[in-house]
């Protein structure tokens, strides 16, 4: 590919030119921790850029609280990421009127959702993260550039040159030249734009040697299903119907190959067993702590948990299975079709919203729940919707090195009582092999145990391009092990690597395929993440019970 040119740029209404260090495309989890890590190790001229309005990606933009492992509440993680979950129950515990008990509360559970110990609603933690960038901003050494989206990027041989954002807001465009570019887009979508080496969709099991690769081909086009979350208050006796969306009953009526009825019910599939499973919105008291429904899975906002009169409903996220939609891909293919992808997932959840308003089965008899309110407030959305759908996976780089199932996998460790032990670990994750229903449509959920595990420093590193960085789901792994990378924690732990690395290789003048290759360099910036207070390595297994040994949530817990 040839370099930008700015001129062109200009003639098509750019909005200015601008000059980086580090470029990082993408304001999520990854991509803002990847700048705290950058700048925490010096950098300066560190810009990062936003396609929505808010920072955080799927904690915030996306409306998905935190998804976690056991040990979170023990220490066991990154020192900045701990940080952002200490500023949540802060400004909780500082700026809200929770009661007593719940301040006094030693781990403070602001929704007491059952998906994780930190549920809280999304705006909270967007002022956490401007608050954790903000002395950086005030002394300008970083920029934040929201509403923009990568459109184009420029070369020079192996390295990348600039990437042209289109301005939401003005339309013109802004081509940013930067010395190290880092995706941390939802998609990684800068790999295709870019010319980076990647993969897309399903790996074959001839070629990764996985047990839960798919047979045959690989297809790029098998992906796992997207949800456009929505947020909901529950007020009995007010109607709160919303129009009847377009395409209604074909939602409603749509039977999965795979599914023991219609996917608008309250039977689903068990994620884990395939087995039919009963889980009703409300089990009984929706003011419960918790219960097993789904008003309580997910859960961000506990009415209780606040001094009388503060809140006149709980608050929920629904992101449920029947909200997944996979009725065709939205990434590798045509705009229209990605277009109509979006469309209908939008209108995937906004009719099962409808139709739960309308024709569900109540708990207490009768039909529908027309007190269910949208909460776009909550979302910072006018329809109750997300502002960004959930991505689950994207476009992952062809790496140094890839991270396999068996690398990860319990079943695919037989005898093993740890994951893969690697000596260039840049960062650690927990999470179930979780995998979606398929877009190709005859594959159900893939919900397996997974060992606590390390991530190599070649997962980080293309095959290729010597000054370019993944930052969260677009990392070298399988779509098999994506499921287990591409959680919140995990997510922001691979940022701080790649942040870091874009940092330390910059003020050492070599690229970081060299910081691999070179066992002293290794060793030194291994040093580095551990004075950053970002773990390479789990505490001994010998501390993990064997009941969380190999995963760390119960089968019967919504996703």
């Amino acid at each position: 590919m040839e370099r930008v040119d700015p001129r062109v740029g200009a003639a098509r209404g750019m909005s200015g030119n601008q000059r980086a260090s580090i470029l990082i495309a993408g304001g999520g989890l990854g991509g803002v921790s990847a700048a705290i890590a950058a700048l925490s190790l010096g950098a300066t001229r560190v810009v990062l850029t936003e396609e929505f309005d808010w920072l955080g990606g799927q904690l915030t933009s996306q409306g998905v609280p935190l998804d976690e492992g056991p040990w979170i509440e023990s220490g066991v993680g990154s020192r900045s990421y701990a940080t952002l979950r200490q500023g949540i129950r802060e400004q909780y515990r500082r700026r809200f009127p929770l009661t007593g008990a719940q301040l006094r509360a030693p781990v403070l559970n602001p929704g007491m959702g059952n998906v994780g110990t930190l549920c809280a609603e999304p705006a909270v933690a967007v002022r956490v993260i401007e608050e954790m960038l903000g002395p950086w901003q005030g002394a300008g050494r970083l920029t934040i550039l929201r509403r923009h989206r990568p459109v184009a990027a420029g070369a020079a041989g192996d390295r990348l040159q600039a990437v042209t954002f289109l301005d939401l807001v003005t339309g013109r465009e802004r081509v940013v030249e930067a010395d190290f570019v880092i995706d941390a887009t939802e998609t990684g979508e800068l790999l295709p734009l870019a010319g980076v080496e990647h993969v897309l969709g399903a790996e074959a099991r001839d070629d990764t040697g996985e047990l839960h690769a798919v047979d045959g081909p690989a297809n790029p086009l098998d992906q796992q299903a997207l949800t456009w979350c929505l947020a909901l208050s529950h007020h009995p006796g007010e109607d709160h119907r919303i129009d009847k969306p377009e395409g209604y009953e074909a939602f409603r009526d749509f039977r999965p190959p795979f599914w023991p009825g219609p996917l608008f019910g309250w039977t689903v599939s068990n994620h884990v067993t395939h087995e039919p499973l009963e889980r009703p919105l409300f089990a009984g008291d929706s003011d419960a702590p918790t219960l097993f429904d789904l008003w309580h899975a997910r859960r961000i906002a506990w009415r209780r948990g606040f001094e009388d009169g503060a809140y006149e409903s709980d608050i929920t996220i629904a992101n449920w299975p029947q909200m997944d939609y996979w009725w065709r891909p939205a990434l590798g293919v045509p705009e229209q079709d990605r277009k109509r992808a979006l469309d209908e997932c939008r209108r995937c959840s906004l009719s099962f919203l409808y139709w739960m308003q309308t024709e569900a089965p109540r708990h207490d008899g009768g039909q529908g729940y027309p007190g269910l309110r949208p909460r776009g407030d909550v979302l910072g959305t006018q329809d109750g919707l997300a502002q960004n759908v959930y991505w689950r996976e994207g476009y992952r780089i062809i790496p140094e090195q890839r991270l396999l199932e068996q690398h990860i996998g319990v079943a695919a460790r037989p005898g093993a009582t740890a994951a893969e032990a690697f000596t260039d670990s840049v960062a650690i994750g927990a999470y179930r092999i979780d995998l979606h229903p398929s877009t190709v449509g005859n594959r159900d959920t893939v919900d397996i145990d997974c060992f606590p595990f390390q991530i190599p420093i070649g997962t980080l590193l293309p095959v290729r391009v010597e000054n370019f960085l993944p930052a969260c789901k677009n990392l070298g792994t399988t779509r098999v092990t994506n499921g287990a990378a591409r959680v919140h924690p995990v997510e922001w732990s691979i940022g701080e690597a790649s942040g870091a690395l874009a940092a330390f290789s910059m003020a050492r003048s070599v690229p970081p395929r060299t910081v691999r290759a070179k066992p002293d360099l290794l060793a030194e910036f291994q040093a580095t993440l551990a004075g950053l207070g970002a773990p390479i390595a789990w505490p001994s297994y010998g501390a993990l019970t064997p009941r969380t040994r190999t995963g760390y949530r119960p089968p019967s817990t919504p996703r």
